[in-house]
């Protein structure tokens, strides 16, 4: 028998696709490209200094670290069990495979192309040791941290993959488990350190990629944290190919009627609730009824705005810091992208799975319109999710409010007129919560549009996170950099002199208005262009059936005169 047979064919497949070839070829383009903004941004007037090789380093490789911890969630997370529920990975144990050889050969198979991006953003980061201020040590630990984090993702999402069904619970459990490892070590560490009056010494932060990628820059725990890391990689993988061929299939006859039953309040609450929702729903819109009928992902966002109101709550209660403030508006911000990430990927579910189970195609034929069935969806993601996180943007204006007060609190007097930090950070504030309301808004519609014309829905979430968010946020971030300063030079320049109250007063007053309008201009049109595609094309996607036949692209049968 071939070793590895499964990971040999997935690699002479993946050599012959044009895609990887054009996927490497972007992905090098893309952070020359990044690269290139950095370095305008260095040159203009507030900017750096001569070398320019350390921030153009430190970006990139910040953010390829967020691309690596990301691959997890979008190509391995829902691989296996994505096959158990068609049904197709049973058929692969019915041979003499092993369960490494189908974890190994769908984890070539489903991330091989972001491997082969990583690689090709290698000799762009290696440019910046020419420009100076990166070393040759720092370089390569950087790389193997990289090249760590994003084998550890996969990990990650492979063997959540191997336990899960549902793909919104794969994709939770693998952003639980990534952000667990990142953080949890790091933390333990310094609650022991602070506790007993010694300085941070790692032990469990060994164990986490992001302290590895930290410590890549002199750090002397380098190695000891890679060997601990990769061995906890290496057990998410054993332990993925070592349950794949127990978890494949659904063994209810062995699940007690009481476990089945929990599960099901769980899922959908109990028989007044459901029957109560049904009479309500089923009448108006029964799009509104399916998109909104699994109540566990209510009661999970519950959960985490109550956490963050009672941890609101203990701030205000001991009054702490503005330093503390300035912090939470970081982990406020972690949190956003955690909302964003979920309500995009049922968003884009929904559709992808009412396309691929022929469930769009029945709603198309009976009494409902297009337009009635894409509001259905809306209105029920609103009921899903609106309430808690409308709680959770209402308790955070007052961390907003704190830390951006205490940011801007040394702000100078200009012109003769008193800066006032409180109601600037009181407008920062709202105008923060109104652009999450936007994005999400944004994501919600486009995501739906994904979800009907992508393959799965992990493909629809990484395009919708990708071209909502990521990509419009580079954009705004580069374009505001280089407005700024020179609105600054042509408003604050008295007489040749550029005054630094004037610097002070102006700076946060125009990043805040362009990137504001920014934002909600890009979130506006996706949303309208979103709106429009769903409306115009659902049908002809749900139903290829109904497209019009061409006569012309018709071929006949020649006639053929009989013989006399």
């Amino acid at each position: 028998m071939t070793f590895l047979p499964i990971v040999e064919r997935e690699l002479r497949v993946a050599a012959r696709k044009p895609g990887t070839f054009r996927l490497r070829v972007v992905a090098a383009l893309v952070a020359l490209l990044i690269g290139v903004c950095v370095m305008l941004l260095t040159l203009m007037p507030f900017g750096g200094g001569l070398l320019m090789g350390g921030p153009i380093f430190a970006t990139l490789t910040w953010l390829s670290l967020a691309g690596a911890l990301s691959a997890g969630l979008f190509f391995t997370s829902d691989c296996l069990s994505e096959e158990k529920r068609d049904g197709t990975l049973g058929f692969l144990f019915l041979t003499d495979l092993r369960g490494y050889d189908v974890v190994l050969g769908k984890l070539f198979a489903t991330s091989l192309r972001c491997g082969f991006a990583l690689l090709a953003i290698f000799p762009v980061l290696a440019i910046t040791q020419l420009m100076g201020g990166v070393a040759v040590g720092l370089f390569w630990r950087t790389l193997l941290a990289l090249g760590h984090a994003l084998f550890f993702s996969l990990a990650a999402g492979m063997f959540v993959s191997a336990i899960s069904q549902h793909p919104q619970k794969a994709l939770a459990g693998t952003l639980s488990l990534l952000v667990l490892s990142l953080v949890a070590g790091p933390v333990m560490d310094a609650a022991i350190g602070y506790r007993s009056g010694r300085s941070f010494g790692p032990t469990f932060g060994l164990t986490s990629p992001g302290y590895l990628f930290v410590a890549a820059n002199g750090g002397r725990d380098f190695w000891p944290a890679a060997l601990v890391s990769q061995g906890v990689a290496w057990s998410l993988l054993a332990l993925a190919a070592g349950l794949i061929r127990r978890t494949w299939q659904e063994k209810a006859a062995a699940v007690s009627p009481r476990r089945l039953r929990w599960r099901y309040w769980w899922k959908y609450g109990g028989v007044r609730r459901r029957t109560a929702l049904r009479k309500k729903l089923l009448a108006e819109n029964p799009v509104t009824w399916l998109a909104c009928r699994e109540r566990w992902q209510t009661i999970s966002l519950w959960v985490v705005s109550g956490a963050a109101v009672g941890a609101v709550m203990v701030m205000l209660g001991w009054q702490v810091s503005p330093t503390v403030w300035v912090m939470w508006n970081y982990v406020n911000g972690l949190v956003a992208l955690v909302l964003y990430l979920w309500i995009t990927a049922q968003a884009c579910q929904f559709f992808a799975d009412a396309r691929r189970s022929g469930l769009l195609e029945l709603l198309l034929d009976g009494p409902l319109t297009v337009q009635e069935i894409v509001r259905g969806s809306w209105r029920g993601l609103v009921r899903l999710f609106a309430w808690p996180v409308g709680l959770f943007l209402v308790a955070q204006l007052v961390p907003y409010a704190k830390g951006n007060q205490s940011l801007v609190g040394g702000m100078a007097v200009y012109g003769g007129i008193q800066a006032w930090p409180g109601l600037l950070a009181l407008v920062t504030a709202v105008t923060s919560t109104l652009v999450i309301v936007a994005n999400l808004v944004a994501l919600v519609w486009f995501g739906m549009w994904m979800g009907l014309t992508s393959k799965n829905g992990r493909l629809a979430t990484l395009k919708t996170i990708g071209l909502v968010q990521v990509v419009p946020w580079f954009v705004t971030t580069f374009a505001v950099g280089m407005l700024l300063p020179w609105f600054l030079l042509a408003g604050s320049n008295r007489g040749g002199t550029l005054t630094a109250g004037g610097i002070a007063l102006w700076f946060p007053l125009l990043s805040l208005g362009l990137t504001t309008l920014v934002s909600l201009g890009k979130d506006y049109f996706f949303w309208q262009l979103a709106r429009k595609q769903l409306i115009r094309n659902l049908r002809n996607i749900a139903v290829p059936s109904a497209l019009p036949i061409r006569l012309a692209a018709l071929v006949l049968p020649p006639v053929i005169a009989p013989k006399p």
